[in-house]
């Protein structure tokens, strides 16, 4: 008897730093709406770290330089409409980022300004992110 697995899917996010302005986070054009950190499923046969930088290009247009992994995030609730585990990646890049695949806007905020509407469990890795940097 054959027996079927339902695995989750391994995705990327990307905290991308831009020359001391803030991070880049963009408005989904897709449900589930709101803000999130750039980032996308890992293809087959594709590294975590290649995955990251090509996320970051298709969605902001930024060429980025990742900087370090910063931590996996593996809730089975955090992507409503499927299991995903997350790898999130710090990373730098210059320029304006733009809005581009399936991203409506593409956008740099400081700590201060993060919008309140986060898709995801983003909001969760925001505040790690900030705890561990400051």
């Amino acid at each position: 008897m054959e027996q079927k697995y339902r695995n989750p899917f391994p995705a990327v996010d990307i905290i991308i730093e831009v020359e001391q302005k803030g991070i880049v986070l963009i408005l989904r054009k897709n449900p589930p709406s709101g803000w999130a950190i750039p980032g996308g499923f890992v293809d087959y046969g594709e590294s975590l770290e290649k995955a990251a930088i090509r996320e970051a290009k298709e969605e902001t247009g930024l060429d980025i330089k990742l900087s370090r992994q910063f931590h996996t995030y593996s809730d089975p609730r955090r992507d409503p409409r499927f299991c995903t585990i997350s790898t999130v990646y710090l990373a730098t890049a210059k320029g304006t980022p733009v809005g581009m695949d399936d991203a409506q806007e593409a956008q740099i905020f400081s700590r201060a300004k993060i919008p309140n509407q986060m898709a995801f469990d983003h909001k969760k890795i925001l505040d790690d992110y900030f705890e561990k940097k400051y």
